[in-house]
């Protein structure tokens, strides 16, 4: 779907307007990224899925058990619910596919990757009154209840079993080589969304014909407050790569010239390949 189209437009805005509030919708955000990747149902007044969505994870959030509770209850009961009856889990196969990464479908298939599994995870506890955080461990993501400190934990993409404070620690030494410096923090919205997208371009880069969802998830990170400035190049090479070489190139230009003070060096390059670009119209 183009950003010129009004609908595509609507919807980004939305989506940089909830990623400036000072607390960001975790789940509207990952619902309208969502929006991105599949054609609207024609004639429906929810064509993306997006209020369904958000009603399907009131509903499951009304399944708990009503009542305070500690920690590990909390876990235990989401897991109980969300992992055994409901059979929220993941598996190896669910990462070649983009709808592992799509809230909306993620939450009809009840399969995804780990960080959508997290996600549906943190949203329905959060609406059930659960003190609920994601943890955004290097290659993995999973879900923490209570106290930080306490390290509470569980896996979503495992059906919600139970990890220890050293199964973690493993999770980390095990993709890093090196122990944790530190006990991991909370991993805050914005955080979460751009790790998704990263997850989402990450896929399209393995797929060279799906230029179109590289380019819609370099769009929506850019949206985000935040994000990494190399980010403005490689879209630059993208919109290149898929033969629009005019914007393309302006865009190296103006990348350039925010690196200009920085790495002259590595600007001259950039200038370079714009003229490159340009020159692939002749």
């Amino acid at each position: 779907m183009s950003a010129d189209d009004p609908g595509t437009a609507e919807r980004r805005r939305r989506f940089a307007e909830e990623a400036r509030a000072e607390r960001p919708d975790l789940a509207l955000l990952c619902l309208l990224l969502g929006a991105e990747a599949a054609p609207p149902s024609s004639g429906d007044a929810d064509p993306h899925g997006i209020d369904a969505a958000q009603i399907e994870l009131d509903r499951l959030a009304g399944l708990l058990p009503y009542g305070a509770r500690d920690a590990r209850a909390w876990a235990s009961a989401l897991a109980e619910l969300l992992g055994e009856r409901c059979g929220f889990a993941g598996s190896s196969q669910d990462y070649q596919r983009l709808d592992s990464s799509v809230l909306q479908q993620v939450l009809r298939r009840r399969r995804g990757l780990p960080i959508l599994l997290s996600v549906v995870w943190i949203e329905v506890a959060r609406r059930a009154g659960a003190p609920v955080y994601g943890l955004a461990l290097p290659g993995h993501y999973v879900v923490g209840f209570g106290d930080p400190a306490e390290r509470v934990l569980a896996d979503p993409f495992a059906g919600g079993a139970p990890l220890s404070g050293e199964d973690a620690d493993l999770m980390v030494t095990g993709m890093t080589g090196e122990p944790p410096a530190a006990t991991p923090v909370p991993a805050r919205p914005l955080e979460t969304v751009l790790r998704i997208l990263n997850n989402v371009r990450a896929w399209a880069t393995a797929r060279p014909e799906r230029t179109d969802v590289a380019l819609w998830a370099l769009e929506l990170s850019l949206l985000l407050p935040s994000h990494p400035a190399r980010l403005r190049y490689e879209r630059a090479q993208l919109l290149v790569q898929r033969g629009e070489f005019l914007r393309g190139a302006a865009e190296m230009d103006e990348y350039a010239e925010i690196v200009d003070g920085i790495e002259p060096t590595a600007a001259e390059a950039i200038r370079h390949r714009a003229q490159a670009a340009r020159a692939l119209l002749n």
